[in-house]
Order: structure tokens, then C-alpha cells, then sequence
């Protein structure tokens, strides 16, 4: 790696510099609490690299998506999440300490400056995640993949991606519930699979 490679870590806002020591301290308890909680069968864990760069893509279809993700994949990971959770005082410092990097899903300049913090994760060996289909779909049914997947893939064609599916999770906080059911979920993580060029 070069010099230059490291200068957009410098000069990027230190909320976006990744997940920090916060979410390792988060992680330790998360993991027996939700355990505890949900009947949870983790599969695949193996396919995640220890060390290194990787995108971990899972599919959305719940806030908890990102929960358990960082709760079982084993390492600190960075994810989008919509900048909608900078108004509130109460996601405004605790979601970026977590490693959430904020970004304006209306596109344009702003959803840039968000995934070059991204590849300043991927620079750094990390791991980074994005939900490919942007938003969630609370009935699981696939959408098309967004176009942030497809840039970072293209940029960085040796970092492999890890596809993810969480299944049953939209009904851990049903629409209008304040309190999580303890319910039967699954998170799978594939097998690396690199963008073929070409593909889009």
C-alpha cells in the first residue's frame, strides 16, 4: 500500500472512520443476550475471513438485520445506514460509535462522500457492510440491488462478498410493537463470491 492510499482515512469525519472499540464492548453482550432471547441458529460463521478486507451483503428486511450481523460475524464491521438517523438525538452519536456511516439515500454527492468512508473501511483490512437492496422489504421478497454494491465490487474486485440472509427477523419487532418476540431465526453467510466483470 502506498502512501497516498492513506490520506482520504486522514481526512475523513472521525464518526466515519469505523466500528471502534464500542462495538466490541456492545458485541459481548449482545451475543449471549440475543442467544438468550431468540431461538437463533447461526450458519456459516466459517466464511467469514479473520483478518482482511470482505463485504458482508445481506438482505433487508428489518432494523434487527444489522443487529445480529454485527452481533455474530466476529469482527468489527462498518454498514450504511440512512442519515435520517443523525436528526435524533438518541441515533445521532451512538449509531456512528457503533460504525454506521451515514448516507443520503437521495443520491448525488452525498451518497458519495458515504462510500469513500466505505473504502477507507476496505483500505484499512476491514470489513464493511451494505445491504444491497437499500431499504427493507418487510415481507423478504428480494428487490433489485442498488447501485453502491456494484461500485464498491468494481473498485475493489480482490475483496470478496460475503452474501448474508437472515430470515423470519421481520417478525422479531412486529410494525407498532415496542418489545421484541422471542421467535425462531436463522443467519446464514455464504460462501465468498467475487462481481464477475461484466455483471451489473
Amino acid at each position: 500500500m502506498n502512501e497516498g492510499t492513506e490520506a482520504p482515512d486522514l481526512l475523513a469525519p472521525p464518526a466515519y472512520r469505523g466500528a471502534g472499540a464500542s462495538q466490541h464492548r456492545l458485541r459481548r453482550v449482545l451475543d449471549p443476550l440475543s442467544r438468550r432471547l431468540w431461538d437463533l441458529t447461526i450458519e456459516g460463521a466459517e466464511n467469514i475471513p479473520a483478518d482482511g478486507p470482505a463485504i458482508i451483503c445481506p438482505n433487508h428486511i428489518s432494523f434487527f438485520d444489522s443487529v445480529f450481523v454485527m452481533t455474530f460475524v466476529g469482527r468489527n464491521i462498518s454498514f450504511v445506514g440512512k442519515s435520517e438517523y443523525m436528526d435524533s438525538w438518541k441515533t445521532r452519536y451512538l449509531f456512528p460509535a457503533l460504525g454506521m456511516i451515514p448516507i443520503d439515500r437521495s443520491g448525488g454527492e452525498k451518497s458519495q462522500e458515504a462510500l469513500q468512508s466505505a473504502e477507507s473501511v476496505l483500505r484499512r483490512g476491514e470489513l464493511f457492510g451494505i445491504f444491497p437492496e437499500g431499504t427493507r422489504h418487510p415481507y423478504g421478497e428480494p428487490q433489485a440491488f442498488k447501485a453502491g454494491l456494484y461500485h464498491l465490487a468494481k473498485a475493489y474486485p480482490d475483496v470478496e462478498l460475503i452474501p448474508a440472509w437472515i430470515d423470519n427477523v421481520q417478525r422479531v419487532l412486529p410494525k407498532g410493537e415496542v418489545v421484541p418476540v422471542p421467535i425462531l431465526c436463522t443467519v446464514t453467510f455464504g460462501a465468498p463470491m467475487q462481481l464477475q466483470e461484466g455483471e451489473d
